[in-house]
Formats: structure tokens, sequence, C-alpha cells
């Protein structure tokens, strides 16, 4: 079966399983995938990922996903620009998340970067999530 949103397929993956308390869970490897977990490494919201590779599968990354006293690091994780509907951001329009405690995700023309880091760059894109 095809899978029409990888993005969001991958936050339901990760929302499920800080709900259930798991450390790790797995997701299908694509670039687009690792640019996001990277950024989300990078925030401080996961440990971490690594690529596992079956022989006779598809490789999949294995998320480790963080906690803090018990309780996921990440409280919200939700899609922004989804197939159907696609968000863009210019620089003006990109506003912090939680008065700076959250970070929204953004493919921009300078690669997959967070809020924060396209503010600096001075370049706007598609809002792929936000996290908090």
């Amino acid at each position: 079966m095809a899978m029409n949103d990888p993005i969001g397929d991958m936050i339901a993956r990760i929302r499920n399983a800080a709900m259930r308390k798991r450390g790790k869970v797995l997701t299908p490897a694509s670039k687009l995938r690792q640019r996001v977990l990277d950024v989300l490494a990078g925030e401080g919201y996961i440990r971490g990922y690594n690529l596992v590779q079956n022989p006779g599968e598809f490789p999949q990354f294995e998320i480790e996903l963080k906690y803090f006293d018990g309780e996921p690091v990440i409280v919200e994780i939700a899609r922004v620009s989804k197939p159907g509907r696609r968000v863009y951001s210019s620089i003006e329009d990109l506003k912090p998340i939680k008065n700076g405690l959250g970070i929204s995700i953004l493919s921009t023309s300078k690669g997959v970067m967070s809020d924060n880091a396209a503010r600096d760059a001075k370049v706007g894109g598609e809002v792929l999530l936000r996290v908090y």
C-alpha cells in the first residue's frame, strides 16, 4: 500500500510511542525523514536515531525517544503542511511557538531547519511540523 504522507506517518509513530512510554520506535528510512530527525536531535527533542538494515527488508530508522522525570520531552508534535494543503511561511510570518518553548521545522531552499535557524538564515519555506 502506498504511503501518501511519510512525515505524518513518522509523527504518528513518535506520538504513539511517547504515549506508551516506549524507549525506541522504528520508522522507514528516507532522506527527508533523516533531515527532520537531525533537526529534532539537534534541538534536544530526541536522544538520537540509528539506521537499521536487515537483509531483505527496507532500511529503517530506530528513533530513541527522550524523557524527563518520566514524561516525554515531546509534549505535542503536529503536522502543519499536508499533501492536500501546503503551508508556506515567509521570514516575517514565522512566529515563536509557545513563546519560544517549541519549534517549527521548515523545508527551505537551504535545507530542512528549525524556525530559529531559518530566521538566522533569513529564509522562509514550507512549514512541515510544530513541536513542543
